[in-house]
């Protein structure tokens, strides 16, 4: 790669005003299933480590406020979010934000609100903390999820079906909470790009799942989130997350499809607008498989022919570099992939 220093070094500068994290959380408790959790303990020393370490933590948004108006984010600040609303929220985690005074998001399913599960926070609880300032924001009615469309229905008759759901949601929500944000999680972050575009005709932001850093340049239509639960909740791990660049990654149409079945794709290629990292350093592993070897296209594209068939289940290709006006900070992106089984059948969830 060509390195215009001139040129780079006033992208960099630019660029390292706009780097947001978003964190992902479910349960805050010990007893709950490890995958979705990460114990008071552990959460307590996040929160700590954000105070510590001068991290701005803001409301979600402000994220989204400033990239539609194109305004410069803070750096190095983070956005706190926790999917599914799960009472240890509120008997757990709500204690050590107000602790910090830190605001966060919570992202909501109606329908299972109303089963006024023990397990869930109940309307009231949600109400009062909307009060708080928390932000109450939709997961969809159900927690099902929107990429799997069962078989013989129409994708047209699908995203109709779920078009009035999702805005049934959105109406329960600021009936319930006064809020209405139009802000979607997606449910188990499973989406492709004619989800990306049926979220934008219904004049929703969402987010998903796919690890990496926040800026101005990305895709309203999927914001990534840092999963920050086991086992990803040691401090060594979320240090560099919290330290994280935004990646402006672009592909074309073929390379932003997400679902395959098993042996479909066998290979990826990426379109990048980064000067600020030494091409040697970039590194991009993919679950189930490791390291990837890197092959460049002139001095902005670079392919991955996949070392093996990507496994069934989701999958993330994770590629970073390290900065290099910006020592110990790494420009992070994620690919997401749903890889469905031989027989097109989904994967369990």
């Amino acid at each position: 790669m060509k390195y215009r220093l001139l040129a780079a070094l006033c992208y960099c500068i630019h660029l390292s005003s706009f780097a947001t994290v978003i964190l992902q959380y479910h349960h805050v408790s010990a007893s709950t299933p490890a995958s979705t959790s990460i114990s008071p303990e552990q959460f307590s020393k996040h929160m700590q480590y954000l105070e510590d370490h001068n991290f701005k933590v803001i409301a979600l948004s402000q994220v989204i406020d400033n990239i539609k108006q194109q305004k410069a984010l803070p750096d190095k600040s983070v956005a706190i979010t926790f999917d599914d609303a799960y009472i240890d929220i509120l008997t757990q985690a709500k204690p050590i934000l107000d602790k910090h005074d830190f605001p966060y998001s919570i992202f909501v399913n109606p329908s299972i609100i109303e089963r006024n599960s023990a397990s869930y926070l109940s309307w009231q609880q949600l109400k009062a903390m909307a009060d708080e300032g928390v932000i109450i924001a939709n997961h969809g009615m159900t927690h099902e999820s929107l990429a799997r469309i069962p078989e013989g229905v129409t994708a047209q008759a699908w995203f109709q079906q779920n078009s009035a759901s999702l805005l049934q949601a959105e109406k329960i929500i600021v009936e319930k909470t006064g809020q209405s944000w139009r802000y979607f999680a997606y449910p188990y972050g499973e989406y492709s790009p004619a989800i990306q575009q049926w979220v934008q005709s219904n004049n929703f932001v969402a987010f998903s799942q796919q690890s990496g850093a926040v800026g101005l340049n990305t895709d309203l239509s999927s914001i990534p989130r840092f999963p920050a639960s086991q086992p990803y909740d040691q401090l060594s791990s979320l240090r560099d997350k919290l330290n994280s660049l935004p990646f402006n990654i672009t592909m074309d149409s073929d390379n932003q499809a997400t679902i395959f079945q098993q042996g479909e794709s066998t290979a990826v290629t990426f379109n990048v607008e980064v000067d600020d990292f030494n091409p040697g350093q970039l590194h991009c592993y993919i679950s189930g498989l490791g390291r990837q070897k890197i092959q460049w296209q002139g001095d902005e594209m670079f392919s991955i022919e996949y070392s093996a068939p990507l496994p069934t289940g989701r999958v993330r290709c994770n590629c970073t570099a390290p900065s290099l006006s910006e020592p110990g900070r790494y420009y992070w992106f994620s690919k997401p992939w749903f890889i469905l089984k031989e027989n097109r059948q989904w994967y369990p969830l």
